[in-house]
């Protein structure tokens, strides 16, 4: 269940930030990698909500609220450089960024899922 938890707050992630990145590239033109810097922060803000609140919850979550922030946090960065590197390299090979998201977003199911779980939202120091 946490696992279809987890793969809603992903879809909330993906698909806004998916929307925005449209809007932001063909309709007002912007570069991709400027459309999808602004799409991945709606992303991620929407994501640790969901993730934190609703999939990877528990009772001893709050008194950790910092750890889990910042260890949220560095998975972030650490994605968005793999992530860019996926778009922008496929990209560069001419493959559209829409497609290089989709190609992204399976990649980051399961990596992002293990990060969350065993180590962002660890149940070892979450317990009440």
């Amino acid at each position: 269940m946490q696992f279809v938890e987890y793969f809603i707050g992903g879809g909330v992630f993906f698909w806004s930030g998916y929307i925005t990145f449209g809007i932001c590239y063909s309709v007002f033109h912007w570069q991709w990698w400027q459309a999808k810097l602004l799409a991945d922060t709606i992303g991620w803000t929407l994501n640790y909500l969901v993730q934190r609140y609703w999939a990877f919850t528990s009772k001893g979550l709050s008194k950790n609220e910092s750890k889990n922030r910042t260890r949220y946090i560095i998975v972030s960065v650490v994605d968005t450089v793999l992530d860019y590197a996926i778009v922008g390299g496929l990209n560069a090979v001419g493959v559209s960024p829409y497609i290089g998201m989709f190609v992204a977003a399976g990649f980051f199911t399961v990596w992002n899922y293990m990060l969350y779980r065993f180590w962002v939202f660890r149940e070892e120091y979450n317990k009440a």
